[in-house]
C-alpha cells in the first residue's frame, strides 16, 4: 500500500486549486522513499499532518525529497514529537566531532536545515505554540554561534596564540544578538543581526606582534563567513552586522571603551531603539556583564525621555515612504497596522520611563504589552488587542517564510500562493483570511495612531503656525493673536519674538527646534482657554527658557496635550507652578496624570510611598537617599499646590498636607542614617534595631503648629537619651554614645539642606535647642529639662507652646511630652510674664516689620499673625499651671478655643482672633502662589487688623 493511500481523507481537505500539485510531490516522494526501503506509514498522527505541511512548504517537502533519512531521523528520535529546551541544540552539537572549518560549515548547516524542517513542521501541524516557535529558533541561533565561535576561536589560538586580559585570564569576544533574536522572537527565515565587541586591546606574542583588534577581527569574519556564506549545503543564517558603531564604514569590532565613548558621544537616536533587545548571545559572559550595564545606561535615560515618540514617528514614516515607493504596503511586519507598529508602541514607552521604571527594561514584546497595561500607561482592553493582534501577525509571517524559506514579509501575490497561505492558517480560503487580516491591521494602526498622534500632528490652526513662524506682517499677527483671545496682543507678539531670539532658544539643537516648532502653535492655539492668555504665556515662555537645554521636557508637552492643557490652566492662576518647575523639571511629568496631580496624598499613604520608593535605595548609598527624599517631596508638593490652585482643597488641608510630607520625610531620615551610622560604628548598648532608638526630632513653629507653607523651613531640636554617654557603640569603629547621637543629628542635618543639583529638602533652623548655636546640635533629654526649667527665657517657653514630637523613638516621645507638660504648666507671675512677652514682641517687631507705607505686613504688622500668636502665648502659659489640658495641642485655632473653655477669652474674642488668624494665612499662601511678599493694602483688612489691636489692648496692655 501506498503512502497515498493512508492520505485519501487528508488530501481530500486540501484546496482545490493546490491539492493535484501536492498529490504529485507526495507521489515523487513516496516512490523515492520506497525505493531507499524507507517506510514513512508507522505513524498515524504524523500521517494525518503531511498533507498540510507538504502543501504549505517547498522547503520541507524540498528537503525531505532531497534528503529522506532527514525525516526518517526525525521520526525515529522522537524529536518531531518533541520540544526543546534552552539547551538542546547545543548538546546535539557538542556530539559533533570537528576537525576543519569546511567541515564545520558543512555540518552546521546540515544541522540547520534538520532542525528547520523540524521547528516549521511542528508549526505548520499546530503542535507548538508562536512562544515555543519563535524561543527555539532563538535558541538554535545562539547555539550555531557559539558553537562556530568556539571551534573558529580555538583554530585561531593555536595558530597565533591566545590573547589575555589584564588579569592574565584568556580573553574571548562578545557577540551581541540584535532586534529579535536578542529578544528570543526570532522568524522563521530572519537574518541575525549581530554586533562583536572585546574588553582590552593588546598585543599577541607572535613572530608579527598580532593586535588583539586584528586576531579579533579575523575571528569576527571568519564567523560570519561559517554562518552567513551560501555553499552546496545552503547557508546557517544570513548574518547582518551593520548595526554595529559607524555601520558599514565603521570596524568590524571595537574594545568597551571604544563601544563606550561611541555610544555616550556619536550615536543616533535610532540606535538606542536598536539596542532595546541587545542581549549576548555567545562569547565571554563574565566580561560581557560589563558591556550590557554600560549599553542599557545609553538606551534608559535617567529622565523621561519624550524624545522617543518623534524619533520613532519619523522613523515608522520613513519605512512607509520607502514601503509605498516600492508598493509593498501588504507587508505584515513594517505595513501600516504591522508587526513594527506594535513593536514601536512598547518600544516607545520603554524608551521615555524605562530609565526610572525597571521592570520596562525587558526584552520581549509580549512581556512589556503586559507590564504597560499594569502600570495604567494602556488600558487592559489595548493590551490585550495589541498581544492578540501580535501572536496573529507573527503565526501569519512564520508561515509565509516557511513556504520557501525566504526572508520575505509580503503578502503573496500569487494566487496559488494566497491560497496555500489562508490554508496553512486554517482559513476556508483567502478572501476570509484577507477579511481577518485586515480587520487585524486597521485596529493595529488605530491604536498606533492614537498613542503616537499622528492625525494630531496636522490639526494645529494655520494662523498659529504664522504667529510662531512670524510669516505675515505685525498687523496681521496682532489681529490673529486677538482670535485667539489675546487682550495686548502687540505686547504679546514682541514677547514671543524675545522668546525666539532669547540666547537659551537660539543655542538648540536642530532637534530640539523642531520640538519647539511642534510645540509653540499648540501652544498659542491653546490659550483660548484661559481668562489671562498674554500673562499665562510670559509666564510659560520663561518655563521654557529656563529648561529649553533639556528638550525632552519641550517634548512631553509636544506629544501630550492634556499634559500642554494642564501646564496652561495651572501657570494661569499661579506663577508659582512656572517657578517650581523651572527648579524641578522632573516634575513635568506629573502634568500627565490628572487623577494624581490634584489628589494629594494623607500621611498614611505618603508614608508607604516614600518607604516603597526607598526600598529601591542601597541602605549605604546615601547620595541616591538623598535625590529619592528631594523627588519625593517636589513630586507631593506639587500636588499640593495644583490643588490648592484649583481651589480643590482648603487653606487648613493645605498646611495638613505639607506638614505630612515633613514628617514623613523626617521619619525616613532619622531611620536611614541610624542604618548608615551603625553599619560604621555599630549600635549604642541595648539598641539593637534597625529604626532609631534614643533620638527624637521636636518640631517648632510652623511644623510644631501643622502651619507650614511652600517656603517653610523647618524649626527643631534634637534630644538623644541614653544612659552612659561615655559607653561605646559596638563596631568595628566605635565611638562614645554621646558622639555617636551627635554624628546622627549632624548626618540628619547634612541630608536635610545640604544643596544638590536637584535642591535642597528643606532649610534648616537649629536655633531654638539650649543656649542656640552656641550650644551642642544634640541635647540630652535630661539636660533639656533642666535647661528649660533653670535658663530658658521666657521667649522659649513661648516657643514650647507650639513644641511637638515629630519622630524617632516612642519612649522618648512620652517623656518629652512630659517635660513639655510640666514646664509650660509652672506657675508663672500674671503681670511679669505679661511684660515680658509683650516686650518681646515689640523687640521682634521693630526689626522684623517691613513699615512700608499704607501696606500691612500680615505677619509683623499690629494686628497681625504675630500678635496673636503671642496673645495665644501668653494665655497657655498664664493659665497652663490651673489646667493642664491647655497644654495638649500645638496649633492656634485649637489652642484658641482652649483658652476660650478656659474663659481666659470669651467667644466673641475667640471668634475674631481665629477668623483673623486663618484670614491672615489665607492671604499668605495666595500671595506665595503668585510670587509676591506676605504685604498687602492696609485698607483690604483695616477693619479686622483693628479688632485684633484692641484685643491686643485688653489682654496684653
Amino acid at each position: 500500500m501506498s503512502l497515498l493511500d493512508h492520505l485519501k481523507t487528508e488530501l481530500n481537505d486540501l484546496p482545490e486549486p493546490v491539492r493535484q500539485s501536492t498529490i504529485t510531490s507526495l507521489t515523487a516522494f513516496d516512490q523515492q522513499a520506497q525505493a531507499l526501503g524507507i517506510d514513512l506509514t508507522i505513524n498515524t498522527e504524523w500521517l494525518r499532518s503531511l498533507p498540510k505541511v507538504w502543501c504549505a512548504s517547498e522547503f520541507i517537502a524540498e528537503s525531505c525529497s532531497r534528503k529522506p533519512e532527514l525525516l526518517l531521523d526525525l521520526l525515529d528520535s522522537g524529536d518531531l514529537w518533541s520540544s526543546y529546551d534552552d539547551s538542546a541544540y547545543a548538546d546535539r552539537l557538542a556530539c559533533k566531532n570537528i576537525t576543519t572549518e569546511d567541515q564545520l560549515a558543512s555540518e552546521l548547516r546540515k544541522f540547520r536545515r534538520r532542525e528547520m524542517v523540524r521547528i516549521a513542521w511542528r508549526d505548520l501541524a499546530g503542535w507548538s505554540q508562536l512562544t515555543e516557535t519563535l524561543t527555539e529558533l532563538s535558541w538554535l541561533a545562539d547555539a550555531c554561534i557559539q558553537f562556530a565561535l568556539t571551534f573558529l576561536y580555538q583554530q585561531a589560538c593555536e595558530k597565533r596564540g591566545t590573547p589575555i586580559l589584564s588579569d592574565g585570564s584568556p580573553q574571548q569576544i562578545i557577540v551581541l544578538g540584535m532586534g529579535k533574536l536578542g529578544a528570543y522572537e526570532l522568524n522563521y527565515s530572519s537574518d541575525i543581526d549581530l554586533i562583536f565587541a572585546y574588553p582590552e586591546e593588546g598585543v599577541l606574542p607572535d613572530r608579527k606582534e598580532t593586535s588583539y583588534f586584528e586576531f579579533f577581527s579575523r575571528l569576527c569574519r571568519s564567523l560570519v563567513k561559517t554562518l552567513d556564506e551560501i555553499t552546496v549545503d545552503g547557508f546557517v543564517f544570513r548574518t547582518d552586522i551593520r548595526l554595529r558603531p559607524f555601520g558599514d564604514s565603521g570596524p568590524i569590532l571595537m574594545t568597551f571603551d571604544g563601544m563606550e565613548h561611541y555610544y555616550q558621544t556619536q550615536a543616533r537616536e535610532w540606535e538606542r531603539y536598536a539596542m532595546i533587545k541587545a542581549r549576548q548571545v555567545a562569547g565571554d559572559f563574565n566580561s560581557g556583564a560589563q558591556l550590557m550595564s554600560m549599553l542599557r545606561a545609553f538606551v534608559y535615560r535617567r529622565y523621561l525621555d519624550y524624545g522617543a515618540f518623534e524619533e520613532l514617528r519619523s522613523l515608522k514614516m520613513q519605512i512607509t515612504q520607502e514601503l509605498r515607493r516600492k508598493d509593498r504596503m501588504e507587508n505584515v511586519k513594517l505595513g501600516p497596522g504591522g508587526i513594527r507598529e506594535i513593536e514601536f508602541i512598547g518600544q516607545a514607552f520603554q524608551l521615555i520611563r524605562g530609565g526610572n521604571e525597571k521592570t520596562l527594561q525587558r526584552r520581549g514584546i509580549l512581556d512589556i504589552l503586559t507590564r504597560l497595561a499594569e502600570l495604567k500607561l494602556l488600558t487592559e482592553q489595548d493590551a490585550e488587542l495589541l498581544k492578540q493582534s501580535y501572536r496573529f501577525l507573527r503565526r501569519v509571517e512564520n508561515h509565509i517564510q516557511q513556504y520557501q524559506d525566504r526572508q520575505t514579509h509580503d503578502l503573496p501575490k500569487d494566487a496559488n500562493a494566497q491560497t496555500i497561505l489562508a490554508h496553512s492558517l486554517d482559513y476556508p480560503d483567502w478572501p476570509s483570511f484577507k477579511t481577518e487580516l485586515d480587520a487585524v491591521r486597521a485596529k493595529v494602526h488605530n491604536l498606533f495612531d492614537q498613542v503616537f498622534s499622528l492625525s494630531k500632528q496636522d490639526e494645529i490652526k494655520l494662523s498659529s503656525q504664522k504667529i510662531w513662524n512670524a510669516i505675515e506682517d505685525d498687523t496681521q499677527l496682532h489681529n490673529n493673536l486677538a482670535e485667539y483671545g489675546f487682550q495686548k496682543p502687540e505686547d504679546s507678539l514682541i514677547t514671543i519674538k524675545a522668546f525666539k531670539n532669547a540666547t537659551a532658544i537660539r543655542r538648540l539643537t536642530s532637534k530640539g527646534a523642531g520640538v519647539l516648532d511642534r510645540l509653540m502653535p499648540q501652544l498659542i492655539a491653546a490659550m483660548q482657554q484661559v481668562a489671562n492668555p498674554d500673562e499665562t504665556l510670559n509666564r510659560i515662555l520663561a518655563l521654557f527658557e529656563k529648561v529649553a537645554g533639556r528638550n525632552v521636557y519641550l517634548s512631553l508637552l509636544a506629544e501630550n496635550p492634556d499634559a500642554l492643557a494642564q501646564l496652561i490652566r495651572l501657570s494661569a492662576a499661579s506663577p508659582w507652578i512656572c517657578d517650581y518647575l523651572a527648579l524641578y523639571p522632573v516634575l513635568f511629568d506629573e502634568l500627565l496624570d490628572t487623577r494624581t496631580l490634584f489628589e494629594p496624598l494623607n500621611k498614611a499613604d505618603l508614608s508607604a510611598q516614600l518607604a516603597h520608593q526607598l526600598d529601591k535605595v542601597d541602605s549605604q548609598d546615601l547620595e541616591q537617599l538623598m535625590i529619592a527624599l528631594r523627588q519625593f517631596k517636589q513630586l507631593n508638593v506639587l500636588r499640593v499646590a495644583a490643588a490648592d490652585i484649583m481651589g480643590a482643597i482648603k487653606l487648613m488641608v493645605v498646611s495638613d498636607y505639607l506638614t505630612y510630607i515633613a514628617e514623613v520625610i523626617l521619619e525616613q531620615v532619622i531611620n536611614r542614617t541610624w542604618l548608615l551610622l551603625t553599619d560604621v560604628h555599630g549600635f549604642p548598648p541595648n539598641c539593637h534595631s534597625d529604626q532609631a532608638i534614643g533620638f527624637a526630632i521636636l518640631g517648632f513653629g510652623k511644623l510644631g503648629g501643622f502651619e507650614l507653607g511652600y517656603g517653610s523651613d523647618l524649626d527643631m531640636v534634637f534630644l538623644y537619651d541614653c544612659p552612659n554617654g561615655n559607653a561605646l557603640t559596638d563596631g568595628s569603629k566605635p565611638i562614645s554614645c554621646a558622639q555617636f547621637y551627635g554624628r546622627l543629628g549632624l548626618k540628619i542635618r547634612h541630608i536635610l539642606d545640604t544643596k544638590l543639583l536637584s535642591g535642597d529638602l528643606y532649610e534648616v533652623d537649629l536655633r531654638l535647642r539650649p543656649s542656640g548655636d552656641s550650644g551642642l546640635l544634640v541635647t540630652h533629654i535630661h539636660v533639656y529639662e533642666d535647661y528649660l526649667r533653670n535658663q530658658a527665657w521666657t521667649w522659649e517657653h513661648q516657643a514650647l507652646v507650639r513644641g511637638r514630637f515629630i519622630a524617632g523613638d516612642p519612649n522618648l516621645k512620652t517623656e518629652y511630652e512630659a517635660i513639655r507638660r510640666r514646664i509650660l504648666c509652672l506657675p508663672r507671675d500674671h503681670e511679669n510674664l505679661k511684660k515680658e512677652v509683650r516686650e518681646m514682641r515689640e523687640k521682634m517687631r521693630e526689626h522684623l516689620d517691613a513699615k512700608q507705607a499704607n501696606k500691612f505686613d500680615l505677619k509683623q504688622s499690629k494686628g497681625g499673625i504675630a500678635d496673636i500668636e503671642f496673645m495665644v502665648q501668653f494665655g497657655i502659659l498664664d493659665q497652663a499651671a490651673k489646667n493642664e489640658t491647655l497644654v495638649t495641642y500645638t496649633d492656634n485655632v485649637r489652642l484658641l478655643e482652649a483658652l476660650q473653655n478656659q474663659s481666659f477669652i470669651d467667644a466673641e474674642t475667640a471668634k475674631i482672633l481665629t477668623t483673623a488668624y486663618c484670614a491672615y494665612r489665607d492671604y499668605g499662601h495666595k500671595l506665595v502662589l503668585q510670587g509676591d511678599k506676605a504685604i498687602i493694602d492696609e485698607h483690604a483688612v483695616a477693619e479686622m487688623r483693628a479688632q485684633v489691636e484692641q484685643v491686643w489692648q485688653r489682654i496684653m496692655e
